[in-house]
């Protein structure tokens, strides 16, 4: 599951909080032009236990940052603020 991508966004088909929130990271990587790639629970028992009551949940840089809705300003300014 290793990518460069800052943002990784872990869902499951059929869920739509998960449909609003690859729109909403849509448009927060239009402005910061980071990446993002998408993980699918039902493909791996792991994420299915330590996130499925949560879904979606999006992860920068390997944190949790959120859980079902994309915090869009928050999400924004926290990629955009260097990091000390």
């Amino acid at each position: 599951m290793a990518s460069d991508a800052r943002l990784t966004l872990i869902t499951r088909p059929g869920c739509h909080l998960c449909d609003e929130a690859r729109t909403a990271l849509e448009r927060v990587v239009a402005v910061t032009g980071d990446r993002w790639v998408e993980w699918d629970v039902t493909d791996d028992l792991d994420l299915e236990r330590d996130y499925g009551d949560r879904l979606p949940v999006v992860l920068l840089d390997g944190k949790e940052h959120g859980y079902w809705r994309v915090e869009e300003e928050r999400l924004l300014r926290d990629l955009t603020t260097p990091q000390l």
